[in-house]
């Protein structure tokens, strides 16, 4: 996490001088080598004497006109002007700016104007506006330019040497998931590594039982005192009588159920423990007056001990971070020392504290105003497109957005700026070359540069922008309006779609009797903007559309008070789905994709791919809607970024060989799915979940709030046997580490008795085998569990 260079790499200083206008005052602790009129302009917004204190956002090393050029380099061997990225420009520096007016009337214009702006490479710029307060304070009571040292050492002394990183996998993961103790074995310092294989298996404890490799996890004890014997002569065999997951005890050998609701409140069994029981040594009471015996075992990757923080535990442990999504640090300035929590989920597309609530709630009220003429690129759904699909549909084909805020402190815009690039990639999980065009808060000083910028995403608040006319569309963020340019058809001339659509040896969606999908639907999309009379279909608006239906979900959950976790991660899903339907697209348009995994049904034994529709009349009509947006989506950077990605993705990723979220949307939509591809995908699935990699991957393709787990688990009560014990396999495996603990304590209990009951029943087949036993005859011949003599009516 620590990365290269420092935290911060320059801290400047500007002040309004009456005379002169804005100046840039320091500089710390060298020039950028940039325009210093440009610097202390947007420092010192339009209108900032009318704020007592306003925070702005700009960005450095985006285009030439802003790109620092220092005659030093820093004292740190990778310094942050030095680096440069993956297409060679300079890293970006984020600059936060904090400018603060103080009335006095012995100074002309009776008022003292002052901004502190300091420039970092870290994406989560908010962490530094506490110290930033303190500094600006210190440098109205002494102005000196030692004050801007004093701040630049500070943050440069932040240790974040610990702070785990995470892989994209983990990211996803961690911001999916509300529990304040995920991936909290990642904060454990100075802890040996396990062997990898060994990690799985289990070691029997002093008054203990423990099974076989991959059936049971448990936790290391909180005592230290607890003997095991590292090499036992037999292995404990399971508790005939009941089964722990995650500490808490299901009884198998009658019909009900115990949950011990005060074990597994962490990750396993008591507070503070990982994976199975509190108290490994002894076995434990329950309410019915038996006795229960949890087990005890090494839990792979990363974890081999101490106890981890959680609601009920809320003494912190040493090194331990009270909620596991931030890493907990410290900044000590003028003897002062300030609590830092650093975000550990975020992505280089997310910038800031940015609010996609605050946006849609926005741009959603009855009162909201649309004009303009209507663009296929825009208006998916006609005159009933909602404004933030306009947004986001303005955002992915590349059109030039303006976000004016009139009388509006500039932070403010700047966050609704910061909002739509985080909606446009997905919250920073799916695409990206958003940042690199956004200007947070954008004045008259350089506003032919970013102007005359592709694509740019500005904010600003004087409304002298608006009549300049050199933008696209317009979301007035005072008035609620949203403005199409009435040029924006000189500016992105409709364009005729690949003759390949309606080239009649090129494969098409199959065509269903009295659906959607017909002809008349594929010649629309062949000459959507170049035939006459092509206007009144391709604007057609529908209520019921997909993306209206999206944002009326998103409108009520806010309502009903669900919080920005929730809305970040059903744009996420959003944006991946259009970046899926692009690539069935690239299919029907030009025979191939570069967008992901060719569009394949289940046949011959062979798995399909590509995104899941419940139909080709589906099918075809989400196309048909989406064809113009992927158009101008195919010629933006973004599509070019986004091909990029799939390729280094496929080339990387842990789970090879076929489509993992192409499987696991066929369990989760589809209704009869045969009996065959069930056993196919659940299979392939075991046979590939066999490393802390590819468990995290299939994890980050299964959030909580899409049901987590459930789609598998629904496979446990399948009537054929082998799709039974290839799910058992797979939650075998995910027993092994403490987050996948957590998402197997996330199914209801009818789901987790039934995934213990049959990992006990294999485990004791497997200790009659060990002991030369024959099974018993209902075991050597088992039914279906759906055609047993009890569900079949018999005694």
């Amino acid at each position: 996490m620590a990365g290269k260079g420092p935290h911060c790499s320059f801290v400047l200083l500007a002040e309004f001088d009456i005379d002169s206008g804005a100046q840039l005052t320091y500089q710390f602790p060298q020039p950028l080598g940039t325009d210093e009129g440009l610097l202390a302009n947007l420092m010192l917004p339009d209108g900032a004497e009318r704020h007592l204190e306003d925070w702005t956002i700009f960005f450095l090393n985006q285009t030439p006109f802003n790109t620092i050029a220092p005659v030093l380099a820093l004292e740190t061997e990778s310094s942050d002007n030095q680096s440069n990225g993956e297409d060679g420009h300079p890293e970006l520096l984020y600059v936060l700016n904090l400018v603060r007016t103080k009335h006095d009337k012995s100074v002309r214009r009776g008022a003292v104007v002052k901004a502190m702006a300091i420039c970092t490479r870290h994406p989560f710029i908010q962490i530094f506006k506490p110290v930033l307060l303190l500094a600006l304070d210190d440098y109205f009571a002494n102005p000196s330019q030692e004050c801007l040292a004093r701040l630049f050492d500070a943050i440069n002394s932040m240790n974040i040497s610990a702070a785990p990183a995470l892989t994209r996998s983990e990211k996803v993961i961690m911001r999916a998931s509300e529990r304040k103790d995920i991936f909290a074995e990642k904060f454990s310092f100075q802890l040996p590594p396990l062997p990898p294989k060994a990690a799985h298996k289990t070691t029997g404890s002093n008054g203990s039982h423990s099974s076989e490799d991959g059936v049971l996890i448990g936790s290391r004890a909180r005592s230290t005192t607890v003997a095991s014997d590292p090499n036992p002569a037999h292995p404990p065999s399971p508790s005939d009588t009941s089964f722990s997951l995650g500490g808490s005890a299901v009884w198998v050998n009658d019909d009900s159920v115990i949950i011990d609701s005060q074990v597994g409140v962490a990750i396993g069994a008591g507070p503070g423990s990982v994976g199975g029981a509190s108290v490994s040594s002894s076995s434990v009471l329950t309410s019915r007056g038996r006795r229960s015996t949890d087990t005890s075992s090494n839990s792979s990757h990363a974890y081999s001990g101490g106890a981890i923080p959680t609601s009920s535990d809320p003494h912190l442990r040493s090194g331990i971070s009270k909620d596991t999504h931030f890493f907990q640090t410290s900044i000590a300035y003028k003897g002062h020392t300030l609590p830092i929590k650093l975000p550990l989920a975020t992505f280089p597309e997310e910038v800031g504290e940015y609010s996609l609530i605050q946006l849609i709630q926005t741009f959603s009220t009855p009162l909201i105003t649309i004009s303009g003429p209507l663009h296929p690129h825009l208006h998916t759904n006609g005159s009933l497109t909602h404004p933030i699909i306009i947004l986001f549909n303005a955002l992915v084909t590349g059109k030039r957005i303006l976000f004016l805020g009139h009388n509006i402190p500039a932070g403010q815009v700047a966050n609704y700026v910061l909002s739509a690039c985080a909606l446009g990639s997905g919250c920073g999980a799916v695409l990206r070359g958003f940042i690199e065009r956004a200007f947070p808060y954008a004045g008259l000083a350089g506003g032919e540069d970013w102007v005359s910028t592709p694509a740019y995403i500005a904010g600003v608040t004087n409304p002298i922008f608006e009549t300049s006319g050199s933008w696209d569309l317009l979301m007035d963020i005072g008035t609620a309006r949203v403005v199409v340019h009435k040029d924006i058809h000189v500016s992105f001339p409709p364009t005729m779609a690949p003759p390949a659509l309606v080239n009649p040896m090129m494969p098409r969606p199959i065509k269903v009797e009295n659906s959607v999908g017909s002809e008349d639907d594929i010649q629309r999309i062949a000459t959507r903007d170049g035939k006459e009379g092509s206007q009144k279909s391709e604007f057609a608006a529908k209520p019921d559309c997909l993306d209206n239906m999206f944002i009326e979900d998103l409108i009520s959950a806010i309502t009903s008070h669900f919080g920005e976790t929730l809305v970040r991660m059903r744009f996420t899903e959003y944006v991946a789905r259009f970046v899926r339907l692009a690539s069935r697209y690239e299919e029907v348009a030009a025979g191939l994709t570069k967008l992901g995994y060719a569009s394949a049904p289940f046949v011959d034994g062979s798995l399909g791919s590509g995104i899941v529709f419940p139909d080709e009349a589906a099918a075809f009509k989400e196309l048909a809607t989406n064809a113009s947006r992927i158009e101008g989506w195919r010629r933006s950077k973004s599509y070019q970024y986004c091909v990029q990605d799939f390729r280094k993705s496929r080339a990387t990723a842990a789970i090879q060989g076929f489509d993992l979220s192409h499987q696991l949307s066929r369990l989760r939509l589809v209704k009869n799915l045969p009996d065959a591809e069930v056993v196919l995908i659940v299979r392939s699935i075991a046979d590939n979940v066999r490393t802390y990699e590819q468990v995290i991957e299939l994890l980050a393709c299964m959030p909580p709030h899409a049901g987590g787990l459930q789609p598998l688990s629904f496979c446990l009560f399948h009537q054929h046997e082998s799709i039974r014990e290839a799910t058992v396999d797979i939650f075998n495996e995910l027993r092994q580490y403490p987050v996948g603990v957590i998402f197997l304590q996330a199914l209801n209990h009818f789901q987790r008795y039934a995934y213990v009951r049959q990992a006990h029943a294999r485990e004791s087949r497997m200790k009659d085998l060990n002991h030369g036993l024959a099974p018993p005859p209902h075991m050597a011949s088992r039914t279906p569990s759906n055609r047993s003599e009890v569900s079949l009516g018999g005694i």
